[in-house]
């Protein structure tokens, strides 16, 4: 990969790494170390330092492991969001489970990936949230769109993204991204009440009857982009 391809600029990416286990650390050192672009810059082994070396390093990405000690990935996640909104978030899970992906979403981090997933994966997540896009492990989408396309009253013909209104849009979007009805209505300043509506509007649209889905069908019409 070239220096370019994500930053024009002289200057490098900083990074701090964040995992427990001190043979992940190393490794994950050695191959960025491998892509100028990116400068390791710290490392913690528990939450609660990722939070105060954030705040010390004010790094550009930190890769936070799922769990950690003293303070766990889900929470720190949101610390280090206030320690400096700028710094894009990782959030590095052993399994995907939903309720997983949708905290992590929801405490604000800008990407979710799958250990066992491989380092050119995680190199596209990296490279996916420094340009200010969210990045869900290819894994975890196709999870959701099975999950999806097993619905047995999904109406998948006919009911496409473009057959919903703007606002129902928006909130599809928020809802897939793992907020819950409350924080919809405070992120488009629309009542509770709307917000239910227009959940209720998407689910009867679109023959859809839980999150999973809605997340599914957003996901494969490329709404999280």
């Amino acid at each position: 990969m070239v220096e370019g391809d994500i930053r024009a600029e002289a200057s490098r990416y900083r990074v701090l790494i964040v995992d427990d286990f001190a043979l992940v650390r190393d490794g994950l050192r050695a191959l960025l170390a491998h892509y100028p672009v990116y400068e390791i810059v710290g490392e913690a082994s528990n939450g609660l330092e990722a939070v105060t070396t954030a705040q010390r390093l004010a790094p550009d990405l930190v890769l936070l492991d799922q769990r950690l000690p003293q303070l766990d990935g889900i929470e720190a996640i949101g610390h280090i969001k206030r320690v400096g909104a700028h710094i894009k978030v990782i959030f590095v899970a052993e399994l995907y489970e939903e309720v997983h992906l949708r905290a992590a979403l929801q405490a604000g981090a800008d990407g979710f990936v799958l250990k066992q997933s491989g380092f050119d994966e995680l190199d596209l997540a990296m490279k996916s949230v420094l340009r200010g896009r969210r990045f869900v492990s290819p894994a975890v989408s196709g999870e959701m769109i099975e999950a999806f396309a097993a619905l047995p009253n999904a109406k998948k013909e006919g009911s496409t993204a473009s057959g919903l209104s703007k606002r129902e849009r928006e909130v599809l979007k928020l809802i897939a991204e793992g907020h819950r009805n409350r924080q919809v209505a405070d992120l488009l300043f629309i009542s509770l009440k709307t917000v239910e509506k227009h959940r209720a509007s998407l689910m009867h649209k679109l023959g859809l009857h839980s999150v999973a889905a809605l997340t599914a069908y957003a996901i494969k019409n490329g709404l999280l982009a």
